[in-house]
């Protein structure tokens, strides 16, 4: 993981900018070896990095790469008959565990609003509600920490296991939301679950959730979409189609903040605040830049805003930190992500077929690094039983 780096004198770190811009830094990465080494506890310091966001592919990669699992692994394979789930399971809960106390003091400086670490569902449940919920539930349990954040998709399924999860007080982050649609039936969910809390009496102070929309995705297949019509067009259409290039996700994610600042001023919402709920933030996620022939720093730079928060990949901040400019940028350019929008319907491409397939896509692409990564452990834990201690 890129390390951190002192700013020069003469220039304010850009990433603690973002917080006093209202927006908090949340680190998508969690390694085993960032832990040991103090790397996290620098970063939350001498970064304002503010939380932690986890994945299976992360995991993944931080297992089938080095040794740092080893003694683990070795310990957990022997009580748990070689179960690879149960060998990832151990290894994820340590980890989050000890991030989350790293990122305590955080959670309580805030009084709960912010500090929080996500922990993920197995992506292979994505369309079982009773598994998803009953998981969430052993998750939190297990990790026994309450700056745990449990992440749901936000498919079909997950929908009501997400509002049934806020109704029983587990924090949650809602992951691969691509679509306004959908963002608008997840805030509905965590409208309601604080509703029906505040109907049983139960508090609804301390129920934090976010919203993961996001966005660099969204641009890499729109732009693929519009380099194959490129190649048949004519000179006046072609010109349209270019000015959308890496346009789409940007104008998508300024209009869902859109609805976000509509529904905390509404009615519904300020009886809920008034008993001390929060708002659901949203959470900018997938804000790595996929096409190099784009600014390394653009899916920060532009979605900057209050009651925010952005999921940064290790080369990305430390991109950002570099040179990156902080500014409120969230709520300027309303007209021309909403003429963005009209122009794509224009010109026939649909936003709506593009977030559908992208969640399809964003399904497999969770599961499929699960199956890798079970098989990695499985594998490591056949390895070390071979090998002498």
């Amino acid at each position: 993981m890129a390390s951190a780096a002192t700013p020069s004198p003469t220039r304010t770190n850009p990433l603690l900018e973002l917080g006093r811009l209202g927006q908090s830094v949340w680190l998508d990465y969690i390694r085993r070896g960032a832990l040991d080494s103090g790397e996290l506890a620098r970063l939350v310091a001498d970064d304002g990095v503010t939380g932690v966001t986890s994945n299976p592919a992360i995991f993944e990669k931080a297992i089938a790469e080095g040794e740092e699992y080893t003694a683990q692994i070795r310990e957990v394979a022997g009580s748990s008959g070689g179960d690879p789930r149960r060998i990832y399971e151990a290894l994820a809960v340590e980890d989050v565990r000890r991030a989350a106390d790293i990122l305590a003091p955080v959670y309580e400086r805030t009084a709960g609003a912010d500090g929080f670490v996500s922990l993920e569902v197995a992506p292979d449940l994505a369309d079982d509600t009773a598994s998803t919920v009953a998981e969430a539930h052993r998750l939190w349990t297990a990790v026994g920490r309450p700056n745990l954040m449990i992440k749901v998709p936000g498919t079909p399924a997950g929908l009501p296991a997400i509002e049934r999860l806020l109704a029983d007080g587990i924090h949650v982050n809602v992951t691969l939301l691509f679509s306004r649609r959908t963002y608008a039936q997840v805030a509905e969910a965590h409208l309601a679950a604080l509703e029906e809390r505040a109907a049983r009496g139960l508090p609804v102070a301390g129920v934090a959730s976010v919203a993961s929309f996001f966005v660099s995705r969204i641009d890499t297949l729109i732009d693929r979409w519009i380099d194959e019509r490129l190649t048949t067009e004519d000179d006046g259409p072609r010109a349209g189609l270019e000015r959308l290039r890496g346009q789409v996700a940007i104008a998508n994610a300024k209009l869902a903040y859109q609805h976000y600042l509509a529904l905390v001023a509404s009615e519904r919402f300020a009886v809920l605040a008034a008993r001390g709920a929060r708002a659901q933030r949203l959470l900018w996620a997938s804000t790595s830049t996929k096409n190099p022939a784009y600014r390394d720093t653009l899916y920060v730079e532009e979605l900057i805003g209050p009651d925010t928060v952005n999921t940064i990949p290790p080369e990305t901040l430390a991109a950002f930190r570099d040179h990156g400019v902080a500014r409120a940028t969230l709520v300027d350019g309303l007209g021309g992500a909403r003429a963005t929008l009209e122009g794509l319907a224009e010109a026939g491409i649909s936003l709506d077929q593009a977030t559908d397939e992208l969640l399809a896509d964003g399904i497999a692409k969770f599961v499929q690094p699960f199956q890798k990564l079970l098989a990695a452990v499985e594998g490591r834990a056949r390895e070390l039983a071979e090998r002498p201690v």
